[in-house]
Parts: C-alpha cells; structure tokens; sequence
C-alpha cells in the first residue's frame, strides 16, 4: 500500500492532527513501517488453525460470595472530622 500524503491529510484530519514538512515525510515513513510489518502476517500459514474466540476454556469460575468484616464500625468512625455516636455527618445537601 503506498502512502500519500493525501492519505497522511486524511488521517490527520480524523484524528484531528497537523502535519507539516519534514514530520509529514516521517510519518509517511513511520506509516510505511508499520503497514509491512502488519503485511508480514499475510505470510504465515493459518490453515486448519481455528480462530481464538476466548483466552481460556475456563467458564464463570467466580469465589464464593461471603460476607467478611474489614472494618468495623468504630475503626471507621475513628478518623471522622464529623460523627455522631454511629454516623458520619456531613453538611446539608438539598434543601427542603
């Protein structure tokens, strides 16, 4: 695939970018590049390989679901700048 500099417009243009003079000429180059590295995968031979559709064979291995405390109450009303015996308090939001 030969890169223009029509084709190097439009791509920046979508991606909302400028390219002038010699940065141009580097990403036409850089483009290049990467365009025959990615034609070097038409080389290799996928015959009778079939496509990955998952990672792993596995199937919704979850944990168990079960309750632990943490952090109890007390632990974390203890650095609270406003508390009040079991609660946080906090400033008035909405106004009635």
């Amino acid at each position: 695939m030969k890169i223009s500099d029509e084709l190097v417009d439009h791509i920046a243009n979508l991606a909302r970018l400028e390219f002038q003079g010699e940065r141009k000429e580097a990403i036409k180059a850089d483009l290049s590049k990467i365009i025959g590295f990615v034609d070097q995968l038409n080389l290799v031979d996928t015959e009778g390989v079939e496509p990955l559709i998952f990672m792993t064979d596995s199937i919704n291995v979850l944990r168990e679901d079960e309750a632990k405390v943490t952090v109890t109450q007390e632990e974390a009303l203890k650095n609270a700048p406003n508390k009040d015996s079991d609660y946080f308090k906090i400033a008035k939001v909405l106004k009635k």
